[in-house]
C-alpha cells in the first residue's frame, strides 16, 4: 500500500549517493579549474549541485533522511558564509515542504485507522497536503461539528524507514562532512535514533500537545492548537492559519523577527516551567506567526507552536543547575561554576582544568544573557563556532574536555537550535528577561525576578 521507499537496499542507496556524489562532482570541479575557470566560481558550483542533490534525497526519502535534513537546516547560520549561502535555500525547503503521498495512500489509511466510514467525520478533506515533514503529512479539513482541523497522517512504513535512515547515515556520518562542514552529525544521529518510538506514537504526541494547550488556553502570546481526535497513525488537530517562520526569516519586517525571536526564547524557557515537557523540534517549520488578538495593542504578534511529537520530560522544569551556572559565570565565579560543572558531570572525575579557563570559554557563549537586549546574527553565530571548531584554539582545546551528560543532550540540542533560529530571524530579543522569568536558579533566592509584561516584544 505504501509509496513511501522503504526497501532497506534502495534507501541506503540513495543515501550513500550523497558523499559519493560530492566526490564526483568535486572531480568535476578539479577538470574545471584546470580547464581554467576560476576556483571560487567552480566551488560555488559544486557546492549549489551538491545542496540541490542534499534536498532532493532527503526530501524525496522522508523518514530519518529529512528529519536529518531538518535538523541541520537550523544550523546553517554557524557555517562560514561561502559554504552556508549555497546550502541555505536547499535545507530551508526542507521546513515547509517535501514530495506528498498520492491521495490513495492517505485515504487507505485513513480507512485502516479510522475506519472505512472516515469521510463521515469530516465535511470537507483535501487530498492535497497542506505540508509534509519527516514520518507524516498534513491535509487540512474541516471536521463534522465545523471546526477547520489539520489532518496528520504518518507515511506507511514510516518507522522501518526512519529506523533504517538513521542507522545507515550512522555508519556513514563520516562521509558526510563534506556536505555539512563543521558539523559533528554522529551523535545527532545517535540522538534522533534514541527516540524513534516517540516520534511515531501519536497518543503521546496527543497527549504533549493536550497538555500544552491546556496550559496556554489564554495566553497572549502563545497559541496552542487543541487535539480533535486521536488514533493509530492519525492526529486531527485544530487549523492554524499565520506566517510560516521559515517566510518571516525570508521576507519578514523587524518588527516580526523581533516579536518572534522573543516569543520563541519565551516558549523556550516558560514551557518546560508550566508544563513540565520541553518541545524538542524548534526547527522553523513548526512556528507561526499569528496576528494580534482583537482589542491587543499594535504589534502584538503571537507565536502558534506546532508538532509535539518530540518532547523532554522535566517534571521540575529546566534543571536548576543550568540557571545556576549561568548565575554564577555572569558574576565571574570561576571556582563555584566550575564546582558545579564537576558535581553534575559536565567535567569528568578524571579530568582537572582550570576554572578561569573554564569561565574564559563560557562567556562569549552566554554573551545573549549578559545584555538587556541582544541581536542574534549570522555573523555572532559563525564567530562561536569558527571559535570553538578552531584546533589551534584554546576554546577548541577546552571543549574537547568537558562531558555532556546524557540527561542534557535533548536540552542542550534544542537550545542551540533555538539560537540557531534566533539567528536566521536576526531577531533582537531580551534573553535575560526570559531567563529571569522562567529559568530556575538563575535569579538568587534573595532576589525577586521582574515579572515579564504582557503583550510586550
Amino acid at each position: 500500500m505504501s509509496d513511501l521507499p522503504r526497501k532497506a537496499v534502495t534507501r541506503t542507496a540513495k543515501l550513500a549517493a550523497l558523499p559519493l556524489g560530492f566526490a564526483g562532482r568535486a572531480t568535476w570541479g578539479l577538470g574545471k579549474r584546470i580547464g581554467g575557470r576560476s576556483a571560487e566560481l567552480v566551488a560555488r558550483e559544486v557546492q549549489q549541485r551538491t545542496a540541490d542533490q542534499l534536498f532532493k534525497t532527503l526530501g524525496e526519502l522522508k523518514g530519518g533522511a529529512m528529519k536529518l535534513g531538518q535538523a541541520l537546516s537550523v544550523f546553517e547560520s554557524a557555517l562560514p558564509e561561502e559554504v552556508a549561502g549555497p546550502y541555505r535555500a536547499a535545507l530551508t525547503k526542507l521546513q515547509e515542504a517535501a514530495p506528498p503521498l498520492p491521495a490513495h495512500t492517505v485515504h487507505g489509511v485513513l480507512a485502516e485507522r479510522i475506519g472505512e466510514d472516515w469521510r463521515e467525520y469530516f465535511l470537507e478533506f483535501e487530498d492535497k497536503p497542506s505540508a509534509a515533514a519527516s514520518i507524516g503529512q498534513v491535509h487540512r479539513g474541516v471536521w463534522h461539528d465545523g471546526r477547520e482541523v489539520a489532518v496528520k497522517v504518518q507515511y506507511p512504513g514510516a518507522g522501518e524507514a526512519l529506523l533504517s535512515d538513521l542507522t545507515q547515515l550512522s555508519r556513514f556520518a563520516r562521509l558526510l562532512g563534506p556536505l555539512i562542514p563543521g558539523m559533528d552529525i554522529k551523535p545527532l544521529i545517535k540522538e534522533m535514533r534514541d527516540r524513534v518510538s516517540e516520534e511515531l506514537d501519536y497518543e503521546l504526541e496527543a497527549q504533549a500537545q493536550r497538555v500544552h494547550a491546556t496550559e496556554f488556553a489564554d495566553d497572549p502570546d502563545v497559541v496552542i492548537p487543541g487535539v480533535v481526535h486521536q488514533s493509530d497513525q492519525v492526529l486531527v488537530t485544530e487549523w492554524m492559519d499565520g506566517i510560516p517562520l521559515a517566510d518571516v526569516i525570508a521576507d519578514g519586517t523587524a518588527e516580526q523577527r523581533d516579536r518572534a525571536g522573543q516569543l520563541l526564547a519565551r516558549f523556550l524557557f516558560s514551557g518546560p516551567a508550566r508544563t513540565g515537557l520541553l518541545h524538542a523540534d524548534p526547527h522553523p517549520g513548526n512556528f507561526r506567526l499569528l496576528p494580534e488578538e482583537e482589542g491587543a495593542s499594535a504589534g502584538a504578534w503571537r507565536l502558534g507552536v506546532l508538532d509535539f511529537g518530540t518532547v523532554d520530560r522535566l517534571p521540575g522544569g529546566l534543571p536548576e543547575t543550568i540557571g545556576e551556572s549561568l548565575r554564577m559565570t555572569l558574576e565571574g565565579n570561576a571556582t563555584a561554576v566550575y564546582g558545579l560543572l564537576r558535581e553534575e558531570g559536565f567535567v569528568k572525575e578524571s579530568i582537572e582544568l582550570e576554572p578561569d579557563e573554564v569561565l574564559d570559554y563560557l562567556l562569549p557563549i552566554i554573551e545573549p544573557a549578559q545584555v538587556e537586549e541582544f541581536t542574534f546574527s549570522r555573523g555572532w553565530l559563525r564567530d562561536q563556532a569558527a571559535r570553538i571548531a578552531d584546533p589551534r584554539s584554546p576554546a577548541h582545546q577546552l571543549g574537547r574536555q568537558l562531558n555532556l551528560p546524557p540527561s542534557y543532550l535533548l536540552i542542550h540540542r534544542v537550545t542551540l537550535s533555538t539560537i540557531g533560529v534566533l539567528c536566521q530571524l536576526g531577531a533582537a530579543v531580551r534573553l535575560r528577561e526570559e531567563l529571569e522569568a522562567w529559568l530556575p536558579g538563575f535569579v538568587a533566592e534573595t532576589e525577586e525576578p521582574e515579572p515579564v509584561a504582557e503583550g510586550g516584544v
